[in-house]
């Protein structure tokens, strides 16, 4: 028997944690995404998973049904040689999956997803992510860490957006009074799912944008946008704002790098080299310090036009 990994959801009516919390596990996430699959690997992902292919009409068989959505989420990560069995049962988690040898993986949905169709293909997209990670040998150490990287891997190789689209707000009746009940799927918050995926539009073009059918998750993608494209003005990027590439130009007449800036100055005045993050896998990039001019990431293949 091998491993189970087991995977929270927030409960209707529970609270749902929001902005940036995990922001750091998810950036390392995206490094060691790259790193593993290579700019040609996660090229191969530049297509999501389209809603049409995980609709799941109420007069379709649950079994049935579970079963042909876990296997547009193997095709979609190309895992050709994984068989998923799908059951449902009550239990404390959306689901779990056995982490076994293969071919054939045991996958366990919460009891509610037989009647709920909505989310089966966010649930399932999880679960077959964490059979793809296991194959690759990829993992954090730590539960919350590891889910993170599988969270932020689901959403970075095309199927994710159905994990946000998992977050809604909707009334529900609570006793003889109606109140509004939020759910939720997955470990990143809302605005970490739209910063992951819109990581992804921005390094791919793909913008998934108009697939949402919940409109706190098209909020959420659109906060998660925004602080993306943060990370694509901040220096030594040439597209930083006026004040930030002052700072900039200041911090490096000194040689020093004040809290909490990224970039970090190393060497000789007369030899004086930047390291900062790539904006899209963030990897760490070492440039000297020469003025404008156009560098490319040895790791995610990212052309970024700086002012060092």
């Amino acid at each position: 028997m091998g491993d189970v990994a087991e995977d929270g959801e927030e409960i209707a009516g529970g609270p749902i944690e929001h902005g940036f919390p995990h922001l750091e596990t998810v950036r390392r996430a995206l490094t060691a995404i790259h790193r593993r699959l290579s700019a040609d690997g996660v090229a191969r992902f530049a297509t999501s998973v389209r809603p049409e292919l995980v609709d799941f009409p109420d007069d379709e068989d649950p079994y049935l049904g579970a079963q042909r959505v876990a296997r547009v989420m193997v095709q979609h990560f190309r895992l050709p040689d994984a068989r998923m069995v799908v059951g449902f049962r009550d239990m404390v988690h959306a689901g779990n999956v056995e982490l076994a040898a293969g071919p054939e993986y045991f996958v366990e949905l919460h009891s509610r997803f037989k009647t709920d169709r909505r989310d089966v293909g966010a649930a399932l997209a999880h679960e077959v992510m964490h059979v793809y990670l296991h194959r690759l040998g990829l993992s954090f150490p730590g539960t919350r860490d590891n889910e993170i990287l599988t969270d932020t891997a689901t959403a970075y190789l095309g199927a994710g957006w159905l994990l946000l689209d998992a977050y809604r707000e909707e009334p529900s009746m609570r006793g003889d009074r109606m109140t509004m009940s939020a759910y939720k799927l997955g470990y990143l918050t809302p605005e970490e799912f739209g910063y992951v995926l819109a990581k992804r539009a921005l390094a791919l073009g793909d913008d998934i944008e108009p697939w949402f059918r919940s409109p706190q998750a098209r909020d959420a993608y659109r906060v998660g946008l925004t602080r993306a494209r943060q990370d694509l003005r901040r220096p030594p990027l040439a597209a930083a704002s006026w004040a930030a590439r002052r700072l900039y130009a200041k911090n490096r007449r000194a040689g020093a790098t004040p809290a909490p800036a990224d970039y970090t100055f190393t060497g000789t005045p007369a030899d004086l080299r930047v390291s900062f993050p790539c904006p899209t896998c963030y990897q760490r990039i070492r440039l000297p310090c020469r003025g404008r001019l156009r560098a490319r990431c040895a790791l995610c293949r990212s052309e970024l036009d700086c002012d060092t």
